[in-house]
């Protein structure tokens, strides 16, 4: 354990006179540097209009309604509709019940024949949500509230007059439980079905089959493997769970099809495999593999739809759809040796049911809007009908999109993501941007980046690194970023900087980086370790002190991840790439902004404070180190888009003008 006295320790406390005068005082000085900016006030204009593009979510569909999420315009917040004989109704705006803005829609779950809707809304961005429930027929809430249910997830009964559901103790980010709610009843009433005894740093995920008699509890222990356990709620004892999946080091995740589990695993299959289990004689040896693990490709989604299952796999961190029917054979083929369905770059979400041939399903592309397409698999083939889409106000066509392969240090091979408009010249004159995040078993698949356009019309380059520690290529890869394994990460993003210079795809002396959470560990380690690799850096939400880091908030979820810095063992390799106990003295840092919010209920903002005291004292050079704690905002879900606006012409302007862009 750490035992060296450490100056910035008074800046974990939010709360301290110090911290907060020093916060006042960091705030002043980054306003004064950005505002005076030259691109800023021309970005917020174009930042106004490229987020006028707004987002659409996957459709939900329950009793002949579509429920689906969407802002349009200038929408501050995401609004919950219904789509009813093809015309949509607003259920909930949250700028309705708050004019500032401030109020997001944090989840939503629509019950089984669509009358009511339990939905999650928080206030600042913390996510602390409080649970409430509406009435789809009327648009009006019922006056129940539930509250401490962050992160809820939730299983309605059939006869949609109750559901169960995850609660945490009050004032705490631990002990999650499943509880039984039945509309009508006090809250403080509701029946305690699982979690007691359990570990504290468990979450929990509840599934009911579609007749209500069974229902399973996923508990997770992290990102890296979960438990398995199933109740028949027709016995004596409705809610006794016996083990299907207990102690494995392996995710088993899926749906249910009438009394049988469809579950997708990495056990033993680390690209994942389908697999059936009967809920009447769930032993291990009466399972059935549906479908093998590929070595090709990560099998990364299931649903169901009428007839058959749909398979997402993600090849070479792009998104191919197959259909599996139930007499086992594939209708999907192409000519690229792979086979299946390609919708676009990315297949962000797949909803469907067991009982209905109908299969939504959203994608994106990197410069193509959110669309949501409507499949029907029949006769060996497939109808695609549009849905809905959002149109970007920018020709695709004016930009290029290309995937690179390099090299990291150990000589694995990675891919990345390079982007510019296609008239810039990439002659090794061009800066760039890379960004990164290697972790958490996050695949960095395609994504819609309108952000990004203002970008790449002043001559830059966006390049977005596929690194170790995420789920582009199954639990192999990830594991090989985690805990002792965590250097690689920062290894494969050193190389994808050094590939951008050495490939003449960017000028070596204007390259940044960029990322956030724990991407913005991934950027603070690449300051501390390889600061001649960058000329500019933007560290957003980060982890820094990997000493102290399991000591806040949820932090200890991710120990699975990291390690426990209270093991002497784990403690080691933390200190080692450790980014605020790496900081050297007398290195000319490159410019850095390091953004935090005061509300994030994820990464404490301690962290960012704490490094950036650190680098400011130690830098040996003129590059300014900005540290911002921006108010009423946290970790960046659920941000208005008047902040968004703003975060983003703080981000870009920073960026061109340390960057070199005229």
């Amino acid at each position: 354990m750490e035992t060296r006295v450490d100056p910035y320790e008074y800046l974990e406390d939010g709360k301290d006179p110090r911290t907060i005068a020093w916060t006042l005082a960091q705030n002043a000085r980054t306003r004064a540097t950005l505002d005076a900016l030259p691109r800023r006030a021309a970005l917020v204009r174009q930042f106004a209009e490229l987020l006028e593009i707004g987002m659409l979510g996957v459709p939900v569909e329950r009793g002949g309604r579509q429920f689906f999420t969407s802002r349009r315009g200038r929408q501050d917040q995401a609004v919950l509709y219904v789509r009813e004989d093809g015309i949509d109704r607003i259920l909930l705006d949250p700028v309705a019940l708050d004019p500032s803005g401030l109020t997001a829609l944090d989840w939503w779950h629509p019950s089984l024949h669509g009358a009511y809707v339990a939905y999650g809304l928080s206030r600042n961005g913390d996510e602390r949500s409080t649970l409430y429930l509406l009435d789809v027929a009327r648009a009006a809430p019922f006056g129940e509230t539930i509250p401490y249910t962050r992160y809820c997830s939730l299983a309605w009964l059939p006869d949609e007059n109750g559901f169960y559901y995850t609660r945490y103790p009050a004032g705490s980010d631990y002990e999650q439980r499943i509880y039984l709610h039945v509309l009508g009843a006090h809250w403080t009433d509701d029946e305690l079905v699982f979690g007691a005894e359990r570990l504290a740093e468990e979450f929990f995920f509840p599934r009911l089959s579609s007749d209500g008699r069974f229902l399973t509890v996923s508990a997770f222990r992290g990102w890296n493997s979960n438990d398995v356990y199933l109740a028949d709620r027709t016995a004596a004892e409705p809610h006794r769970f016996v083990p299907i999946v207990e102690s494995t080091d392996a995710i088993y995740d899926g749906f249910w099809r009438g009394h049988t589990l469809i579950v997708r695993t990495n056990e033993n299959a680390p690209h994942y495999r389908c697999i059936a289990i009967d809920a009447l004689d769930p032993a291990r040896e009466r399972w059935h593999e549906l479908v093998p693990e590929r070595l090709d490709a990560k099998l990364e989604m299931l649903a169901p739809a009428r007839g058959g299952i749909v398979l997402v796999y993600l090849h070479h961190v792009m998104s191919v759809v197959h259909y599996l029917c139930d007499d086992g054979t594939s209708t999907l083929r192409d000519d690229d040796g792979f086979g299946g369905l390609r919708l676009g770059e990315t297949v962000v979400d797949v909803t469907a049911r067991d009982d209905s041939p109908e299969v939504y399903i959203g994608t994106v592309g990197f410069l193509r809007g959110p669309a949501v397409s409507s499949l029907r698999f029949m006769d060996g083939s497939v109808e695609v009908e549009p849905w809905d889409a959002i149109e970007a106000p920018f020709d695709p066509k004016d930009y290029v999109v290309r995937q690179h392969w390099y090299a990291s240090k150990d000589r694995t091979r990675l891919p990345m993501f390079v982007l510019a408009r296609a008239s810039t010249k990439l002659d090794g004159s061009a800066p760039a941007v890379l960004y990164g995040y290697g972790g958490f078993n996050i695949s960095m698949t395609p994504s819609f980046q309108p952000a990004i356009v203002p970008w790449l019309d002043a001559g830059g380059v966006f390049a977005i690194a596929n690194l170790r520690g995420g789920g582009e290529f199954g639990e192999a890869w990830h594991r090989a970023g985690v805990r002792e394994h965590k250097q690689n990460v920062f290894d494969d993003f050193f190389a994808a900087a050094e590939y951008l210079a050495d490939s003449r795809i960017a000028d070596p002396r204007r390259i940044g980086v960029l990322g956030g959470s724990n991407g913005g560990l991934l950027v603070a380690a690449t300051l501390v370790q390889r600061p001649e690799l960058v000329a500019a850096a933007v560290c957003a939400v980060p982890l820094t002190d990997m000493l102290r880091y399991h000591r806040f908030l949820i932090a200890r979820l991710w120990m699975n991840e990291y390690g426990d810095p209270d093991d002497p063992a784990d403690a080691e390799f933390l200190r080692a790439y450790s980014p605020y106990h790496n900081v050297r003295e007398g290195i000319a840092y490159p410019a850095s902004f390091i953004v935090t919010a005061e509300s994030d209920s994820r990464v404490d903002p301690s962290h960012a404070r704490k490094f950036g005291a650190r680098l400011q004292s130690a830098t040996g050079g003129d590059a300014p180190i900005l540290v911002y704690i921006e108010p009423q905002a946290g970790h960046g879900v659920g941000k208005p888009r008047a902040k968004q606006i703003e975060e983003l012409a703080d981000r870009w302007s920073f960026f061109m003008k340390w960057l070199g862009v005229s």
